[in-house]
């Protein structure tokens, strides 16, 4: 069983998180720990129309932003790593700073803490020098860094082909087979 804390920021793409853990949900070795910051609340209702219980229903485990006592804040709770999605650059700073305000940055925290994999997938364009600084930071301590790009080499044609790209690439950090991930190559 893969436990991934799944943290959705306020940034524009809030829908990958969700797109990510309906994903999950139909693998039964995955359990998904879920934290979404007020800001992502908000991008919800503006881009979206998405009913944050419907988001919350998707993961295994739901944790209010402000328990700093949850499972997901102590390094003794095992997991297989945290994946920010999206990752706003308000997070990203909170991170890759230590400024652990709330659970979703104390869960990356630990997450960094404890060396298991961090992916974080920033929703910002342009970068600044800022935004690059601290993804430099995050990479130096082994986070990865997954941006929501459009892919089109092994054939994505649509939105919702691009999105199980992401998701394909993202899961291969934590050794989750996704079956909506084409691949390049001869198995494609």
């Amino acid at each position: 069983m893969k436990k991934i804390i799944v943290g959705i920021s306020g940034a524009s793409g809030v829908r990958l998180g969700a797109e990510l853990l309906a994903a999950y949900k139909e693998i039964p070795d995955v359990e998904t720990h879920l934290v979404i910051s007020d800001n992502a609340f908000v991008t919800m209702k503006q881009e979206t129309g998405i009913d944050p219980d419907e988001v919350r229903a998707l993961a295994d485990r739901n944790y209010d932003l402000y328990d700093m006592a949850a499972d997901i804040s102590s390094g003794s709770f095992r997991t297989d790593g945290m994946v920010i999605i999206p990752c706003s650059m308000k997070t990203l700073a909170g991170v890759a700073n230590g400024f652990s305000e709330n659970l979703l940055l104390r869960a990356a925290d630990v997450t960094i803490k404890e060396c298991r994999k961090l992916v974080v997938v920033p929703r910002e364009a342009p970068l600044s020098r800022i935004h690059l600084r601290n993804l430099l930071t995050l990479t130096e301590c082994g986070a990865v860094v997954i941006p929501p790009v459009m892919t089109f080499y092994s054939g994505q044609e649509t939105a919702s082909e691009m999105t199980d790209f992401l998701i394909g690439k993202i899961s291969d950090q934590f050794g989750i087979d996704y079956k909506g991930y084409k691949r390049w190559g001869k198995e494609r």
